[in-house]
């Protein structure tokens, strides 16, 4: 899950890190009585969970309150690709001596949190290391040991920094850690992490994304998710309610399965065959048929699905309640489209004997079921 700038920067400042002055504004007036509080030159930016906002045109700067206004008024009603903004954020423009870069990651190769440094910030972190290789710094942390205050004195140094400069900036790189570690984040950076002109360092933009795995322990973001803006799809919104695993995939057979490992292995086996998966839909262990029943609405209201493809292997889940949600969904939606259906397990009998009595045919191989709904998808079933 992304945060927008501002609730980024609102988690910064809780550790202590700064942070520009700013405001938050939804509309003209809100934008006026936020700028009033601040001193000019101000930078009015807007919020949208999308990269590359400032080429796009969504961060502009004003000279006076009245300018503000009419800044964020303009942003307000504008598009960043294809995203309405919805609000600004205003804030004191800085003096800037120069810009950095510093962000923490997952690298899942090495089974590790990275940290990521450079002296150039302001631009993209992978344009940077590829045109100059030998300017990105990259510390791997100990899961055990985490990222310790020699340490972040270390990078400093690497950056070019010396002296109190070291201490101030390894201070800010620590309480950086310890938010990215509290928020479970996939990724946090600051870029820009600017040197003012008095020899400060602010963190002028900042971004995070939560693991959505760790939603649970962060409600107020979950709710923000499932209520407010969102960069999830209709479907990803509504899996995400229901406790499914989802993705948007860009093929026209949808997939349904129950455990993630059996899930990828089925769109593995799509793809040998010639097709193109849809999505990745995993229901779990135990879904009841409810579940299931969801599961298909979320997969046929996709347009691009053409055809349908359940691949369960009952274990904790049970194949009776897998063919009640498929009957219940069926009768709910009125699903058209033609279904592949390989189910083997627990009440593997009562599941087959269920769909037998509504017409519907099941095959018992995962390759040819697979097979199947790849010739189906490309010549209907012809």
């Amino acid at each position: 899950m992304k945060l927008f700038e501002y609730e980024t920067k609102n988690i910064l400042r809780k550790y202590g890190i700064p942070t520009p002055k700013g405001g938050l504004a939804t509309n003209r007036s809100e934008a006026e009585e936020v700028a009033t509080k601040l001193k000019p030159p101000f930078v009015v930016k807007a919020q949208v969970l999308v990269a590359g906002r400032g080429k796009a045109g969504g961060i502009l700067f004003a000279n006076s309150v009245e300018e503000a206004e009419k800044t964020a008024e303009k942003l307000l009603n504008m598009q960043i690709k294809s995203i309405p903004v919805k609000s600004v954020w205003i804030e004191e423009k800085l003096q800037i001596k120069k810009e950095l870069y510093f962000g923490i990651t997952t690298d899942r190769f090495n089974q590790s949190y990275v940290a990521i440094a450079s002296e150039f910030g302001g631009i993209e972190i992978e344009e940077i290391a590829a045109k100059t290789p030998e300017k990105v710094v990259m510390f791997y942390i100990n899961p055990q040991k985490g990222l310790r205050s020699f340490h972040t004195r270390q990078i400093a140094r690497t950056m070019g920094y010396a002296g109190c400069q070291i201490l101030e900036l390894g201070k800010i790189l620590e309480r950086f850690y310890a938010a990215s570690m509290d928020y479970d984040v996939e990724l946090i950076e600051m870029n820009p992490l600017v040197e003012t002109i008095d020899g400060k360092f602010v963190a002028a933009d900042a971004r995070i994304i939560l693991d959505d795995s760790a939603l649970f322990r962060h409600p107020e973001y979950k709710k923000r998710l499932l209520e407010d803006e969102s960069e999830l799809t209709s479907q990803e919104l509504e899996a995400l309610k229901s406790d499914l695993a989802y993705v948007k995939l860009d093929g026209n057979i949808g997939v349904i399965g129950n455990g993630a490992g059996l899930v990828m292995a089925t769109l593995d086996t799509i793809q040998h065959y010639g097709g193109k998966p849809a999505n990745f839909l995993d229901v779990g262990g135990g879904a009841p048929a409810e579940k299931i029943a969801t599961a298909l609405k979320i997969v046929l209201s996709d347009p691009n699905v053409d055809t349908l493809f359940i691949n369960i292997l009952g274990g904790i889940t049970r194949c009776d309640e897998v063919a009640r949600g498929i009957l219940e969904a069926k009768e709910e939606v009125g699903v058209t489209k033609p279904m592949v259906i390989r189910l083997v397990g627990t009440n593997e009998e009562e599941g087959k004997t269920i769909l037998t009595k509504a017409g519907i045919h099941m095959l018992e191989s995962m390759e040819e079921a697979a097979q199947r709904a790849v010739e189906i998808s490309k010549h209907g079933g012809k």
